[in-house]
């Protein structure tokens, strides 16, 4: 049995490729990305006591989809908001003079 350093060419044929996780980008960023900046860009010049009214039949996203993605994106910010939905359109305000404690 030999007991000397193997070289880098006799170890084992890996199927996958060793990255640096360093080198990694760690940051979210799923398929409503640029719908969801879109929507948290726009509710950060809304003024206090307004909602944005987004069309729901524009979207082509599931309701469920889109309050869990803009609630996941609005706590990264640290901004608190409520939303509120109808048939036709789902509603997005911040919440008024409160910010997350982290």
């Amino acid at each position: 049995m030999a007991t000397g350093p193997k070289s880098k060419d006799s170890g084992p044929n890996f199927k996958y490729r060793r990255v640096e996780v360093s080198s990694l980008d760690r940051g979210r960023r799923g398929k409503h990305h640029d719908l969801i900046t879109g929507i948290l860009a726009e509710l950060e010049t809304a003024q206090p006591g307004s909602a944005l009214e987004i069309p729901l039949a524009d979207l082509g996203v599931e309701l469920a989809n889109l309050r869990s993605a803009i609630h996941r994106a609005a706590g990264s910010k640290e901004m608190l908001i409520e939303t509120l939905a109808d048939e036709k359109n789902f509603y997005v305000w911040k919440q008024a003079g409160r910010t997350t404690d982290k």
